[in-house]
């Protein structure tokens, strides 16, 4: 991986190719959840175009190990020559406040990368959570931590609390399925999907504007980074509408680049009680 990140561009694109192409074999079970989601938020496309939305998908992970890379170990002055930013004004301006700010983000295929491209621009606190990997994890640790202003932890918001009353910025994404305990129900491209609340609730406690980004992966290779608006009349005080908001926001962002949304996590596995069949069956 360390390695990749000295080949020219299009040797890396081409290499992301390769690792598609090599990984997918192996990845039955994860294509097999994309395509589920796909059929459960995409119903309007045909069989066809769904095939390729999810063959497209598949090649965008092939560059995530690449982009993994980069974002370890590359030097800033190589990031800054692939990297164009939209809205940067909105974080400034968000940040005059003094309340600070959460960068509310998806689990893109860029995200990794994403994140330390924005920070070539304001440093950030970034969430982690420990993986199973212990290479990995100790890899990602060390370099999150020499990049990032701070780590926090997932089981531990209170230092994202600290951080945001001291007018910082944290990277979020908060769109994975944390199970029942931790969530509520709100729809997500139309359907039902356990949401965690945490987004509003920190947002009560600090006063933090939420600013919307999105890193995409353009296909010569660079990246443009969007940052939004910040978000209007959020939290309402009702869970499951600003939940619902947080869904229609990262919905809205998703379907600008579908390929380029990690589409293997199982986003639809916890269900209300009253729905006792798996949707991934």
């Amino acid at each position: 991986m360390r390695l990749s990140i000295y080949l020219p561009v299009g040797l890396q694109l081409g290499a992301g190719r390769v690792l598609s192409f090599m990984m997918t074999p192996f990845m039955g079970s994860r294509k097999h959840i994309a395509r589920r989601n796909l059929e459960l938020c995409f119903p309007e496309l045909s069989i066809e175009q769904r095939q390729k939305l999810l063959d497209d998908n598949f090649r965008t992970m092939g560059m995530m190990l690449i982009e993994t890379a980069l974002s370890w170990w590359a030097s800033d002055a190589s990031l800054e020559k692939r990297v164009q930013y939209k809205g940067l004004e909105h974080l400034e301006a968000a940040l005059a406040k003094g309340k600070g700010v959460i960068l509310l983000t998806g689990h893109f295929t860029s995200m990794e990368l994403g994140g330390r491209l924005i920070m070539l621009k304001q440093p950030c606190y970034v969430m982690f959570r420990h993986l199973k990997n212990e290479l990995f994890n100790a890899v990602m640790m060390n370099a999150r931590t020499h990049h990032s202003e701070g780590i926090v932890l997932r089981n531990d918001p209170r230092v994202m609390v600290r951080a945001l009353r001291k007018n910082k910025v944290v990277w979020y994404a908060p769109d994975q399925d944390f199970g029942p305990k931790l969530s509520v129900f709100a729809k997500f491209f139309g359907v039902t999907a356990a949401t965690v609340p945490a987004t509003a609730r920190i947002v009560k406690m600090s006063g933090a504007a939420v600013i919307p980004f999105t890193p995409t992966r353009e296909k010569d290779g660079s990246y443009t980074l969007t940052l939004g608006e910040a978000i209007s009349d959020f939290p309402t005080g009702n869970d499951v509408d600003d939940a619902q908001s947080i869904n229609d926001l990262l919905e809205k962002e998703i379907r600008k680049a579908p390929e380029q949304y990690l589409w293997i996590h199982r986003r639809f596995k916890t269900q209300p009680k009253s729905k006792k069949a798996s949707l991934y069956k």
